[in-house]
Order: C-alpha cells, then structure tokens, then sequence
C-alpha cells in the first residue's frame, strides 16, 4: 500500500527500501533505571522468588559454615583431639549434602523463574507489537523489530536463568563470609578485605567501556537481522537485477562493524575474570603472611588460617562470578533497553464511541490535508463525497495520493487537518475495531498465513459458516482452484502462500473480503495479479457484491473500473478531474489521457 510514499517518505526508513543511508544508532539510556524496570517483572513471580531466596540463603549458611567445620577439624587433628573429629566430620557431610541439594533447587528455580518472567516479557512485547500504529511498522526495519522479539529477549533469558541465583547468593554469601571472618579474627578479616577497594575500582572502569560496546553490538545485530529480511523478503528482486554484490557488500559492511563491536565488548567483558583473579591472588599472599605471623603469636590457630583461605576464595568467588556473567548482564540491559523502547511506543488510537453497524455507507472527506514526513504534503484540501451503495474509482498516476486515501479511511494514519465522516460522524469518533470490522480491504500486495485454506478465508469473519465460505469462494470464482488442490480446503499454505500463484493468492484474498460482507468495500489494485479471463469473472463476480455496498476502487487498469458510478481522477494529491467515464472521455483531459495510453497506445 506505499505506492505513493516513495515521494513523499524520501527521507523515511521504508521496509524494502535499502541503500545509502546514515545509521541511526539509539541514544544510550539509563542502566541503573532499565535493571530496576527488568526486576519489577520478578514482582508477578513472589512465591517463586520467595522460594528461590530460602533455598539460596539455605546454601550460603551451608557454605559459610562448612569453612569453620574445616577449621575445627584441622585443630582437633593438630591436638590429638580424635574423640570429637568424628562429630565435626559427620556435621560437615550433613551440611555438604544439605548445600548440594539447595544448589540443585535453585538451578531448577532459576530456570522456571527465568521462562516465567521472560514469557511475560514476551507477551508485553508482542502485544504491543500488534497494537503498534502503522506508522511506526511502516518507518521501523521489519529485522530489526524481530531481533528485539527473539535476540534481546533471549539474552535476557540467559541472564536470568544462569545470573540471578549468582546474585542472589554472592550478595549473600559475601556478607555471610565477612561477618565468620571477623567473627574469627577482626584484624586478619580488615587485612583480607582491602582487596575489595581494588575489586570496586575495576569493576567501575571496565563496566563503562563494556556497556558501550554490548549496546552497540545490539544496535548492529538488529540492523544486520534487517538486513537479512529484506534481502530473503526480496531475493527475486535481488537476483533479477544482478545486486547480489551489492547486497553482499553491504551485508559484510554490517557484519565487520558487528565483529569489531563484538570483539571489543569479549574482549572487556572476559578481562574481568583475569583482573578478579589477580586482585584475590593479592589477598591470598596478604592471609598467608599476616596469618602466619598471627599463628606464630599465638592470636589465632592454623585451623583458622586454613578457614581464612577458604573464606577469602568463597569471598572472591561471587565477585568473580558477577565479574564472569557482567558481559552477560551488559547484554541483557542493552537488550531490554531495546525492548522496553517498542513497549514504551505509543499503542495505535482505537478510541471512539459510535459505531457504524446501522451505517449506510456515505463517505465525506472534508478539506483534508496529509504528509507522512512533516513539509512533504500529500494530500492537499481534500474534499470528496462518496454516495452509498456507489461505486468509486480513484485513478492517477503513482504518487497521485490514492493509496494515501485508503490509508485515511482506515484509520492507519490520522490526517494533519480536516475531517473524514462516515454518514456524517467523524471516524476518529468511531470505534477503530468497529470501522474495521465494517470494512473490507483487498490489497495490491496480498497477505496470507502458514495456515490452511479455509482459516485464511474465515481470517476476516471468524463466526462464518462453511456454507458462507463456500459462497464467497464461488462469488470470487476460486471454489474451483480450491477443489483441485491436494487437500481442498483443508490444504496447509506454506508462509505467505508461496506454494500458490500470485494469482491464486489474489484470488484468495479477494473471497475472505467476499466473506466479510461489509459495508465498505475498498480494492486496491485487487486485479492487478490475475489474467485478463479470471479478472472478467472476478468483476462479473463484484456487481453483485457491491449491490448496496459503498465500494472504493484503486485501480490502473482502466477497463476494471469504466461501469464506476464515479471517477475521481488525482495528481500530485489533488482532485483533478470528476465524473463518469463518458464524461472524463468527453472532456479529453488527463483521464483521457491514460485511456489512450492503455487502449491506444498513444505516447503522452
């Protein structure tokens, strides 16, 4: 339906328009206010959550208390104090059964927690999806919406299901951990954590760059997902004009810019690990020589020591893991940035309060004006009455702004100014769902689903009958080519219906308008894919249907639309011509104009 934006959307980002062009790259947004945003999904999980917490808090008393068994063990052994080492050790498998069974609940807890929050995600994202204006769909890359709905979002899974229990646990075990040693020995517990200063100073300068480069990285990934649609929605095209190198070129462009910003955020996000290593290798010397020298001075025993190294791996251990996973998390806030930014759009207005099941059919447009970009108008003072029951065409040249009028009537634009009434009410006052359902439209390009034939056909009037179907397949003059598929009606289309014609698909589309029966009948070029035999008994077909029926007819071939009640003849957004065709052909203007080019042959 954008015959007529190629003008007028010059400077738009058009699905299937690829070339050169400036990259738009989205402004960074908050961390710390998208992390808190991804944590209120946790909000609709408490029980889940509340468990997982117990079982983690579980695991970390196991692990925090196992190091001082230990300790106990390695002194009683030191004294000769054999007696109590059976306990001590009899304790300690008690605690290392208890620690691997809460280890076990917890992965599990984290996996369902995960693909619950991450579902509900998924739901909010294509909700909105599907309640986006068209605007937004027509002006966004198909890819790239994809790529938030599957890339963005399974990160997020990952990080999730493998990063929340990690820091659930490490908050605790930390604070677990620390509190034993100064429980221990307050002077060799301040001495082991003078490492953290090092870890915080780290953690801040890598984060930064690393947050950078997963961004950008997602940003590319989108756009390379674009790409690849675009190329596979319109691979004949690509291969008829020999633009496979074209295509590859840039194809490589996006792709070497992806392995730069990739390389780089690897890069930053596996020095971490390193970086912790090295910063608790530091703490490990500093426990050996100041608890050596504690031992020798009798401050604390050498079951104590060994506890201490134990404790300040197991201290270390969650910052190294966080320190692991924070490229994961880097990814998982770049991700849920992008798609908290399509949840946050706008839904389509579909407000109104009237409907129009009682309506006739008479269509005003008042002094409407339009521009898809703001300073490149398309429609200019618009002004049309369309009768009920009549028959309309609206011809001109491509970019003329019929397409554009369809677009209005529908409610997938709003107009900058003027008025489109339905029986004299303003269809921004009528239920957008309601003025929907009482309108069928045909368009030049048609649109079916991997599904079977007959639920295609019922796609646009659920309740219908199969008598009803049936009808509407005949009225259209396709129940034949139905019958003579493999599985008739029950016969699965592959996406999009490619394992039919272009003009079975036509044909197909035209009887689910059929089966509508609306009160308004819009055709967009809805002959242009059908042989001149088949489009005679599709317009045999349409008298009957558009009896009592306000029909809107886009058309170039003139000869489908010379019985019109009316010919609206458009240029450049205005009205330039009215009349029927005898009287466009008597007044040899720009209608006759086209008709003589068709028929004729006649150059202009």
């Amino acid at each position: 339906m954008a015959e007529n934006k190629e003008q007028s959307m010059s400077n738009y980002k058009v699905p299937g328009m690829r070339g050169p062009r400036n990259r738009q790259v989205e402004k960074p947004k908050e961390g710390k206010k998208t992390l808190l945003r991804l944590v209120g999904y946790f909000a609709s999980e408490g029980k889940v959550v509340a468990f997982l917490l117990a079982v983690v808090f579980v695991v970390v008393i196991a692990s925090v208390y196992a190091p001082r068994l230990q300790s106990d063990a390695i002194d009683s052994i030191s004294r000769l104090e054999f007696g109590q080492l059976t306990g001590i050790l009899a304790t300690m498998l008690i605690v290392y059964v208890i620690q691997s069974l809460g280890t076990f609940l917890q992965g599990k807890n984290s996996a369902i927690l995960s693909q619950r929050v991450v579902r509900k995600m998924r739901e909010d994202l294509f909700d909105c999806v599907v309640n986006l204006p068209v605007k937004y769909i027509d002006s966004h890359s198909h890819g790239d919406i994809m790529s938030r709905m599957t890339n963005d979002v399974e990160n997020i899974s990952n990080t999730v299901s493998q990063s929340l229990s990690s820091l659930f646990s490490g908050v605790l075990t930390v604070i677990g951990t620390v509190a034993m040693m100064i429980y221990l020995c307050p002077p060799l517990a301040l001495l082991s954590c003078t490492t953290v200063i090092l870890t915080l100073a780290a953690t801040k300068f890598l984060s930064k760059a690393m947050r950078t480069f997963y961004r950008k990285r997602q940003v590319l990934l989108g756009e390379l997902n674009g790409t690849v649609e675009e190329m596979v929605t319109g691979y004949k095209t690509v291969v008829a004009y020999e633009r496979q190198e074209a295509v590859i070129e840039e194809f490589n462009k996006t792709a070497d810019e992806l392995t730069r910003a990739g390389i780089f955020a690897e890069i930053l996000g596996g020095s971490m690990g390193p970086v912790m290593n090295v910063i608790n290798n530091i703490g490990f010397v500093i426990i050996a020589a100041f608890g050596g020298y504690f031992a020798v001075n009798g401050v604390i025993s050498i079951g104590i020591i060994s506890a201490f190294i134990v404790y300040a791996k197991q201290f270390g251990r969650p910052i190294d893991e966080i320190a692991q996973i924070y490229g994961q998390i880097q990814t998982a806030i770049a991700g849920a940035e992008r798609v908290f930014a399509i949840i946050d759009e706008p839904r389509e207005d579909k407000s109104g309060d009237k409907n129009m099941d009682d309506a006739k059919g008479v269509i005003t447009f008042e002094n409407v004006n339009f521009s898809y970009v703001p300073g490149q108008q398309v429609l200019h003072n618009f002004n049309l009455e369309v009768r009920a029951g009549h028959k309309i065409a609206l011809v001109g040249a491509t970019g003329s702004g019929k397409t554009t009028v369809v677009n209005l009537l529908m409610r997938f634009y709003d107009v900058d100014s003027g008025e489109i009434l339905i029986d004299g009410v303003n269809i921004k006052d009528i239920d957008c769902r309601n003025l929907r359902e009482n309108t069928a439209i045909v368009l030049q390009d048609t649109v079916l689903f991997a599904d079977t034939v007959k639920n295609n056909l019922k796609y646009s009037k659920q309740e219908a009958t199969d008598d009803e179907m049936v009808q509407a397949t005949k009225m259209s003059n396709c129940n034949d080519m139905i019958l003579r598929l493999k599985d008739g009606y029950d016969t699965m289309l592959s996406g999009e219906g490619y394992n039919l014609s272009q003009g079975q698909r036509q044909l197909l589309s035209i009887a689910r308008a059929f089966l509508a029966q609306p009160k308004i009948l819009i055709l967009d070029e809805a002959t242009s894919s059908v042989d001149t035999r088949t489009e005679k008994r599709i317009q045999d077909a349409m008298v009957k249907l558009m009896e009592n029926r306000t029909s809107l007819i886009i058309a170039h071939r003139l000869s489908t639309i010379q019985d019109a009640d009316f010919i609206v003849v458009m240029e450049k957004g205005r009205i330039i011509e009215t009349g029927n065709h005898e009287e466009l052909l008597a007044k040899q203007g720009k209608y006759y104009e086209l008709y003589m080019t068709q028929f004729s042959g006649n150059a202009i």
